[in-house]
């Protein structure tokens, strides 16, 4: 690899439809094409992608989806190849096709596993045409159903192949904060563009988050201190706004920005 990796974080609320019950054909090609965009940059693309859950869904032919822990895990366990399949048909049309890894943070934390999952994820980066898309075991693990909507993942993703930026898509514009405004004094929220100090970001949190994430904002940001910490810029970012990945890695005013923290350099571990 003659560049360092993008990793993308794509959430169930931006790969589902409303309902969290079924994919959204619409999203993947978007989204499939911005990745193809950064390929033909030669820049080396890894997703983190959640919705299998919602896909087992629709395959099941289920009226909603679960609340149970045993329910959501069969819904992952037969939505993860619809899933594959949606990021094949439209990578496809590109000229790209989808690598499939599934991974708990036991193979992240243990030594020899990571050894492993950093080699295969290297060997898979410098195959032509070829697009590593992750998603934590859900029919096994229950970190992911239970906390992180796969966020955590996505930090430990980008430190293990010291990616040059993590984009984490979401519901939301980015990071918000309350403020006044000067014509009527209601309270409304605006986008922060830049934050250069990850510890005062948790301050904006609410507890508010899409009906079918497990993570939340405050799950988001602790993804973000992890990453910047660990020497990785990171964006959040409007997942269902048009050219937004192309738009954080270009610089560009979307979202909001985390630089990554001064001095340090991505891990060599």
């Amino acid at each position: 690899m003659k560049k360092r990796p993008v990793v993308l974080k794509f959430g169930t609320g931006i790969l589902a439809r409303e309902g969290g019950c079924s994919l959204d054909q619409a999203q993947f090609r978007s989204l499939c094409a911005e990745i193809a965009r950064l390929v033909e940059q030669g820049l080396p693309v890894i997703v983190v992608s959640s919705a299998a859950v919602a896909a087992g869904v629709d395959a099941l032919g289920l009226a909603k989806r679960p609340s149970d822990l045993a329910g959501k895990q069969a819904c992952a366990a037969v939505g993860q190849p619809a899933l594959m399949t949606a990021y094949a048909r439209h990578l496809g049309r590109h000229g790209l096709r989808p690598a499939q890894l599934l991974l708990t943070h036991d193979d992240i934390f243990d030594a020899g596993r990571r050894g492993n999952a950093r080699v295969t994820l290297n060997k898979l980066l410098q195959s032509p045409g070829v697009v590593p898309i992750i998603n934590e075991n859900d029919s096994v693990a229950v970190e992911e159903l239970r906390f992180g909507d796969n966020d955590r993942l996505s930090a430990e993703v980008a430190q293990l192949v010291k990616a040059s930026l993590l984009i984490l898509l979401t519901s939301a514009d980015g990071l918000l904060a309350k403020s006044k405004s000067s014509s009527n004094n209601l309270s409304k929220l605006e986008r922060i563009p830049v934050v250069t100090e990850i510890s005062d970001a948790f301050r904006h949190v609410t507890p508010d988050k899409g009906e079918h994430s497990t993570g939340g904002m405050q799950a988001k940001l602790q993804a973000v201190q992890s990453a910047v910490e660990a020497g990785i810029e990171t964006v959040i970012a409007h997942g269902r706004k048009k050219d937004q990945v192309t738009g954080a890695i270009a610089g560009k005013d979307v979202g909001t920005r985390f630089p990554a923290r001064k001095g340090r350099k991505p891990s060599k571990s």
